[in-house]
């Protein structure tokens, strides 16, 4: 397996942000959007940047016909990502008491991005996963936000631990997603990025397009 950087990475950071400008934009009416409901979002949950909704359109294309992406969650506001984040690191603060305030950091990031750097605050990130024409969800091996505990790693896009269908499954979208030209976060199958560092370091990329943003109406 080759290295797994995470967000905590000194690297992803080091990323400069040369903001695009470009705006957050409402998904529904152009993606399967599941139905369940992030009450603290607000309703924030459901946009993107434009051009990460348009590169998932892209990738939506190169599935197979009778299946298409399900979108879960895109933008989420800088405050929420900070409760998130310590949330879970207070979770694991409490099980290993012992363990120094950067490995904490870098433990929960496995998990939960560091709000400072997180790709769903630039409106760069989804939380997505494959249906049928029905709406119906595939088996991709894990539920959706399943924790690297309570899943024994199963949640790692390459965890060798779940089905053959799964596997395929997630190959499946891996290829549509990457040929729009999104990147996946390895400790997630579920998310994938476009425009921010993470994405700016994975590709190479001299900048992020896309930084922390506050979703106006």
């Amino acid at each position: 397996m080759s290295e797994i950087i995470l967000m905590s990475d000194t690297r992803v950071a080091a990323i400069p942000v040369r903001e695009s400008g470009e705006p957050v934009v409402d998904v529904r009416e152009v993606l399967l959007v599941d139905d369940r409901k992030h009450a603290d979002s607000h309703g924030a949950e459901v946009h993107l940047r434009r051009g990460v909704l348009d590169r998932l359109v892209a990738a939506q294309a190169r599935l197979p016909r009778g299946l298409r992406l399900l979108f879960v969650e895109g933008y989420r506001p800088p405050a929420l990502q900070r409760s998130y984040f310590d949330r879970y690191a207070a979770e694991l603060r409490a099980k290993h008491p012992r363990w120094p305030a950067d490995r904490i950091r870098a433990a929960a990031a496995r998990y939960v991005s560091p709000p400072e750097i997180a790709p769903h605050t630039a409106g760069a990130a989804v939380d997505l996963t494959l249906a049928d024409a029905a709406g119906r969800e595939l088996d991709l091996g894990t539920p959706m936000n399943a924790d690297p505990e309570r899943s024994d790693g199963a949640c790692y896009t390459d965890a060798a631990n779940i089905s053959a269908e799964a596997r395929a499954n997630r190959e499946l979208l891996g290829r549509a997603l990457g040929a729009a030209g999104l990147v996946n976060y390895p400790t997630e199958w579920w998310h994938w990025s476009y425009g921010d560092r993470y994405w700016a370091l994975m590709t190479g990329a001299p900048a992020a397009l896309y930084g922390p943003s506050e979703l106006t109406s």
